[in-house]
């Protein structure tokens, strides 16, 4: 359930949304990545996710679109960035569900790694950005641990959004390890990466 301070959160959202400036359009498509694998299994939560707010994950079969990354959109890209580390505070799924992963919009202002990556996704495309575009990714972080972002596809490379960066930056410079993301033809499929370690809870609250 929404708490009070969940529905002030969903107004500061709107209002955030309303201020941003003018979105970039798609562009042609390249990839820039590590070369795709084959389709794999979603990663856990994510059905769950689907199920809880089908309305998230609504898709279906659409052309790969990137976005022009013009200086308007690259400041959105850090203003989303930043604005949903700052305002999001960091719990793990057990201390805030009782469950190892559950993957959930951060509504009563605290979530994990999908949480960040969920809400950026929403903002983003709730201000015109194309979803195909917008990429849930999961990682293993320099730890070695799951983790999952926001890789974004643009004409000039492809770009993370991360909890744990309050920066935008390209995908070669996190030191991260790929494993699986979103198709850009289909939100619901999801392809390799490259890492063929199995790729385990993702849940990965930022201290502060």
């Amino acid at each position: 359930m929404v708490k009070r301070t969940g529905q002030a959160k969903g107004l500061a959202v709107a209002a955030f949304l309303m201020a941003m400036g003018t979105m970039a359009h798609a562009g042609d498509d390249r990839v820039l990545y590590a070369s795709l694998g084959d389709t794999t299994r979603a990663p856990i939560g994510w059905i769950e996710f689907c199920t809880e707010t089908p309305e998230e994950c609504r898709g279906g079969a659409s052309q790969a679109r990137d976005i022009v990354l013009s200086q308007t959109a690259w400041r959105d890209l850090l203003k989303v960035n930043r604005w949903v580390n700052e305002n999001v505070k960091p719990i793990t799924d057990m201390d805030h569900w009782g469950v190892v992963e559950k993957w959930s919009l951060p509504t009563d202002g605290y979530g994990d790694c999908e949480d960040y990556v969920l809400l950026k996704r929403k903002l983003l495309i709730d201000a015109g950005w194309p979803r195909e575009a917008l990429l849930i990714t999961v990682v293993r972080d320099k730890k070695g641990e799951g983790h999952a972002v926001l890789t974004v596809k643009t004409d000039k490379g492809e770009y993370v959004l991360d909890n744990q960066n309050e920066n935008v930056v390209a995908w070669t410079e996190t030191g991260y390890r790929f494993v699986k993301r979103q198709s850009q033809s289909d939100p619901n499929v999801w392809v390799s990466l490259g890492d063929g370690r199995p790729a385990v809870a993702t849940a990965s609250a930022r201290e502060r």
